[in-house]
């Protein structure tokens, strides 16, 4: 079985049957066989007419027969960015014990091109590799998807919209690269902040417990004293860190726009860093993340794709030299 990507035809359509160019043409040269037999009386025309309407209407059993017995589901879905293709796969199931399925269409507005899927033969199914395209970050729930075919003659293009059940977290759109460095060139120089070379054993600052520090680095004296878990900060360790601060309130007066632009330019600065392999400290309200550079960090692009924008200020602690992401007067500002 092979899978091949089309690119976007002009096959959709809102209808359950269309009539192709072949079929078009073949009942035209039907009708006309028709009247010749009924006019002439010829036992030989009317055996080729009732081999004619016989196609017709077995082509339009088995096209049917065939889509009603395939079910589709969401297979899997590796790491989702809004504007940036994904890839998937679907596994397709034929469920009839008679008809093998073939030259089948695959498409939805969030598969990013139609698929063709040769043949899927009775009582089996298929794991079809698939190219997904979402627009928006957040929760993508998957409802239905469009299968087309022409089998088995080609006469007709059969429709049939498949529910499906799938849900997918789509992470914030990604500036363009240059956009992004152009961005934050400003703060790019301080993130390795001079004169903090050595075995970085001296004590820089303390800061909360952020879930994956170790706990070699926990503050006991001071943890015990405050009764919550303070974690020490080394000169080498603040030297490759960078905290940054993404405030979710949303003025009266900014739009949807501003606001989901703020939100990739955050997201786009984490990437940035960690890239880099500078470790990352997010902070939200309420909410306090880690990731070192280099690793995945699946837990913090997903906390920005489920974001929603508030109407009311939320106070958040804010770090010395942390970098502050919000909406209003200016997208992003350094906090001294």
């Amino acid at each position: 079985m092979t899978t091949i990507p089309l690119t976007r035809p002009a096959f959709e359509f809102d209808g359950v049957v269309r009539l192709t160019t072949v079929g078009t043409t073949f009942v035209i040269f039907t009708i006309v066989i028709g009247f010749a037999a009924i006019n002439t009386g010829n036992n030989s025309l009317y055996i080729g007419l009732a081999f004619m309407l016989a196609s017709l209407l077995l082509s339009g059993i088995a096209s049917k027969g065939g889509l009603k017995h395939l079910a589709l589901e969401l297979g899997g879905i590796d790491e989702a960015w809004a504007g940036r293709g994904a890839e998937g796969r679907l596994r397709i199931a034929n469920r009839s014990p008679i008809w093998n399925v073939r030259d089948v269409i695959i498409t939805s507005e969030e598969i990013e091109q139609p698929i063709f899927v040769a043949i899927v033969q009775r009582r089996s199914d298929v794991l079809v590799p698939a190219r997904f395209l979402f627009q928006k970050r957040g929760v993508v729930q998957l409802k239905t998807l469009d299968l087309y075919t022409r089998y088995p003659f080609g006469f007709f293009l059969k429709k049939r919209r498949v529910r499906i059940s799938g849900e997918v977290i789509v992470f914030p759109r990604l500036l363009d690269e240059d956009q992004g460095r152009e961005r934050f060139r400003p703060v790019e120089g301080e993130l390795h902040p001079a004169g903090r070379l050595g075995a970085g054993t001296d004590v820089h600052s303390f800061r909360e417990y952020v879930r994956g520090d170790s706990l070699r680095q926990v503050y006991w004296k001071k943890s015990a004293s405050l009764g919550r878990w303070i974690m020490k900060q080394t000169e080498l360790e603040a030297g490759r860190a960078v905290q940054v601060v993404v405030d979710p309130y949303r003025p009266r007066g900014v739009s949807e726009e501003q606001f989901e632009g703020m939100i990739s330019a955050a997201a786009t600065f984490i990437y940035d860093a960690l890239r880099r392999d500078l470790d990352v400290v997010l902070s939200l309200p309420r909410i306090l993340m880690r990731a070192q550079g280099g690793q995945p960090a699946t837990p913090i692009f997903r906390a920005l794709a489920l974001l929603e924008a508030t109407h009311e200020p939320v106070a958040q602690t804010i770090d010395r030299n942390a970098i502050v992401f919000s909406v209003g007067i200016a997208d992003e500002r350094e906090t001294a």
